[in-house]
């Protein structure tokens, strides 16, 4: 989609791009009210200005859509496309870095009540597990903290995606 063809939706349709991006409902309404927007470096710049912060509901909604790291999304949505081709890295030959990952999966999962989320698009699988283990190490507000970032990051390149293809 073309930044014209984003700025010419209706408020529903632009909000429903949006949440493809991140499933949060007041940050998709604020970027597709602000509209239209000059440049897609400002519609990015938007993004992340009305996504810092989110509030911890927010963080959730965006969270609970979000697959383990190392498993394929399922559906055909735009998320769900979306996720696929940002972990398309993450696939690996190595069984051992494949078993590390389910592995750190569980015990972050166990440890913090929620996926491991990490922006996966450019890391190789053996890097995203380098990360993952580090994070094990955190205090909860430190890895809170460490996925809104990641979430915002996930959402500005997402819609940049969107709005360059």
């Amino acid at each position: 989609m073309r930044l014209d063809q984003f700025n010419a939706l209706t408020q529903h349709q632009a909000r429903d791009v949006l949440l493809a991006c991140a499933d949060v409902a007041r940050w998709a309404d604020e970027v597709a009210a602000a509209r239209p927007y000059a440049s897609v470096g400002d519609a990015v710049r938007s993004a992340r200005t009305v996504a810092d912060p989110w509030t911890d509901s927010e963080i959730d909604a965006a969270l609970a859509r979000h697959p383990r790291i190392g498993e394929r999304a399922q559906g055909d949505d735009a998320d769900a496309q979306m996720s696929r081709t940002e972990q398309a890295a993450v696939a690996t030959d190595d069984d051992e870095v494949g078993r590390r990952l389910t592995e750190g999966n569980r015990a972050y999962e166990e440890k913090f009540g929620h996926v491991f989320l990490i922006r996966a698009a450019g890391r190789s699988a053996e890097e995203i597990l380098e990360h993952l283990t580090r994070r094990l190490d955190n205090d909860a507000s430190t890895e809170r903290a460490n996925a809104a970032r990641n979430l915002r990051e996930i959402a500005a390149l997402r819609l940049e995606g969107v709005l360059s293809a």
